[in-house]
């Protein structure tokens, strides 16, 4: 069973905000994922339209790897990823901390970075990561990756009349 659609129908993987060369980091999300979404709600409204971060929906039809650090779905489903204007890819926690930091609020995970502290969080993430599909209701990854690879067969993400895409969401 999966959770219903918690974005925009036929929402595209771009933020508007990435039309601008000004972001400062790029958050892959799952929109699909109903807690991630609710953390990218209030991240956009830290960032008020300034567009220092980008955020880009690993869960939309048109989600490409080549324009996202290289990271593909199945990759980016099992953690959390950031790309830098350099193209460097982050992951985990450290994702976190440098999203709150271009937002200005970085002393919200600032102890993360702490020794103990770092590598508890760090445990925890990855734990919460592991079984992060399962504790929000939704399929296995072995499961989405087969419904994503019909929807690829249906023509999904090829098409740039986004309209023609509402049922493209897994």
């Amino acid at each position: 069973m999966t959770l219903p659609n918690h974005t925009a129908p036929a929402a595209s993987a771009h933020d508007v905000a990435q039309g601008s060369n000004s972001w400062k980091i790029k958050l892959l999300y799952d929109g699909d994922c109903p807690l991630c979404v609710r953390e990218v709600k209030f991240l956009r409204k830290k960032d008020g339209g300034r567009g220092l971060v980008a955020f880009t929906d690993i869960a939309a039809a048109d989600y490409a790897a080549e324009d996202n650090g290289g990271v593909d779905f199945a990759t980016a489903m099992g953690r959390i990823h950031a790309v830098l204007p350099d193209d460097t890819v982050i992951t985990n926690v450290e994702v976190f901390r440098q999203v709150y930091a271009a937002l200005g609020i970085g002393w919200i995970y600032a102890p993360t970075g702490w020794p103990v502290i770092g590598g508890l969080v760090d445990w925890v993430y990855g734990l919460w990561a592991d079984w992060r599909l399962a504790i929000t209701g939704r399929p296995n990854l072995k499961t989405l990756l087969a419904e994503r690879e019909a929807l690829s067969r249906k023509g999904c993400g090829d098409s740039t009349d986004k309209s023609a895409q509402s049922h493209c969401r897994i």
